[in-house]
């Protein structure tokens, strides 16, 4: 649509996306490192961490040992995004992800909406994962020293805290490591995705050599109700597969691999989470995990009647939880930069450097914003939040690849959504029945957090928007492509 139409409904072409993508305004690009193993390694990353090791008794609290379908239904819903995800993906390989496909279908004040919750999923995802991280590294020196933070510095507030140490020091240590360079951060959230893989793995077999079969009844102690509830809390443990989409203009061959990364990690993690579960309510009672701190720490150490195992498991949630931050974050920084591009944001998100191909300044800024929440905000408050962002992106991503079929059939796609458009449309209703799960408390957050936002755009998105001011010139087939800018040219 022209610029001159209404700033609401405009809308970028996948065309112009991909062309301005690789490159800021200054030349200064992105590289493309990935291949699909680091990929795959940086999907478990974002997503196996604080919502299986610190979630997981949160969970299994709601829903008692009915938890195993809680978390079957929160990847269903998963699963019928992912794909929606994984097409789109694959046809427009830029960092925006949900953001740039809501730009190319929906319109301008609807993408920058989707921005907005993305806030929530990324950034205050990583406050809630951070803060989960001082739980376990207190296991973890417990085990190895016999000694451990006081809480009033180590806990959320609620729960004894008054700010949380720790958080702070591991997103900064993430932003270190970010701001180095792509190929550093992907061989390091490697080498965590393995070993954290490996830990679960170990706790597992500790945990059924102790398994009970009565630990198993009564089986959903809450009913329906419960198993829908666990289901919203479960479903955070799956926050940040669509974090490989933003990695979309740092991959080699992105219409192939993002795909594929995407389904490999969805279909693993649904399996490891359903089988630490069932391992965890099989050592101990619902009771006995439901609802606890370091929940795995405790399940080991109750089996084994040592210290040591649960001190094994505390440094596995510890590498965890931290790579979710690295992950995350980095996810958090490539979204800011593709809304930056488009003038939605302060450009100062957008400038890449030339010595680390990075954007540097605003990973900096990303770290120390979010560091204050997850220093002084409870975890729980941020989970829920977080959790009805989330999945409020993910139902506009379903109307996103059904919009893209009608109005771009000649995209070329890699992979095609199966059984379309009944996929999409069963991935908009699970959404909207985990929505419905979160409470009417979150609803009215969620609604107040919206408003917001739609004012933030209208003081300042929709003055500065590129494509608003002529950024981008409409073509012979009504599409739009790039304009030269003030500092040089786009894509």
């Amino acid at each position: 649509m022209p610029p001159s139409g209404p700033s609401g409904l405009r809308i970028k072409s996948p065309d112009v996306l991909v062309a301005e993508s690789g490159a800021d305004l200054e030349g200064h690009g992105l590289k493309r490192t990935m291949g699909l193993f680091q990929l795959v390694c940086f999907g478990i990353g974002a997503i196996v961490g604080t919502g299986i090791f610190v979630g997981l008794s949160d969970t299994v609290a709601r829903s008692g040992p009915a938890v195993l379908v809680s978390f079957v239904l929160a990847a269903v819903t998963c699963v019928f995004t992912a794909f929606s995800f994984a097409e789109l993906g694959g046809a427009i390989p830029v960092s925006g992800s949900s953001y740039s496909y809501a730009y190319a279908t929906l319109g301008e004040r609807t993408a920058f909406l989707v921005g907005w919750c993305l806030l929530l999923e990324y950034g205050v995802s990583v406050s809630a994962v951070a803060v989960g991280w001082g739980q376990y590294l207190n296991e973890l020196l417990n085990s190895l020293v016999g000694w451990q933070l006081p809480a009033a510095l180590s806990s959320p507030p609620g729960d004894g805290g008054i700010v949380n140490i720790p958080a702070v020091v591991v997103m900064l240590l993430a932003a270190v490591l970010l701001v180095r360079g792509i190929r550093e951060s992907a061989r390091a959230t490697a080498a965590m995705a393995v070993l954290k893989l490996g830990i679960l793995v170990l706790f597992c077999a500790i945990a059924f050599t102790a398994f009970q079969d009565g630990n198993l009844t009564p089986f959903a102690p809450e009913g329906i109700a419960g198993i829908t509830s666990g289901a919203s809390v479960a479903f955070f443990s799956y926050i940040g597969f669509d974090a490989i989409t933003t990695a979309g203009e740092e991959v080699r061959n992105p219409h192939r691999n993002i795909p594929t990364a995407i389904m490999i990690c969805i279909g693993l993690v649904t399996v490891l989470y359903c089988v630490v579960a069932l391992s965890a309510i099989g050592a101990l009672s619902a009771d006995e995990v439901g609802d606890k701190p370091a929940a795995l720490s405790l399940v080991v150490n109750q089996v084994t009647g040592s210290a040591v195992g649960g001190g094994v498991i505390a440094f596995g949630a510890v590498v965890a939880i931290a790579s979710v931050v690295l992950a995350v974050m980095y996810g958090q920084t490539r979204i800011l930069m593709s809304m930056s591009r488009d003038g939605l944001v302060p450009r100062v998100f957008e400038r890449i450097s030339p010595k680390t191909s990075t954007p540097v300044a605003g990973t900096w800024i990303v770290a120390v914003l979010f560091a204050v929440p997850a220093a002084v905000v409870p975890l729980d408050v941020v989970m829920n939040l977080t959790t009805i962002g989330t999945l409020a992106v993910m139902a506009v991503v379903n109307v996103s690849v059904m919009v893209l079929r009608r109005t771009r059939p000649d995209l070329p796609r890699r992979f095609r959504v199966p059984l379309f458009p009944l996929s999409p449309v069963l991935g908009i209703a699970f959404c909207a029945y985990l929505i419905y799960g979160t409470g009417p408390a979150t609803w009215l957050q969620f609604a107040g957090f919206l408003v917001v936002g739609a004012l933030v755009y209208a003081l300042y998105g929709r003055r500065n928007s590129r494509l608003g001011r002529g950024g981008a010139e409409p073509v012979g087939d009504g599409r739009e492509t790039a304009a030269a800018g003030p500092r040089g040219t786009v894509g």
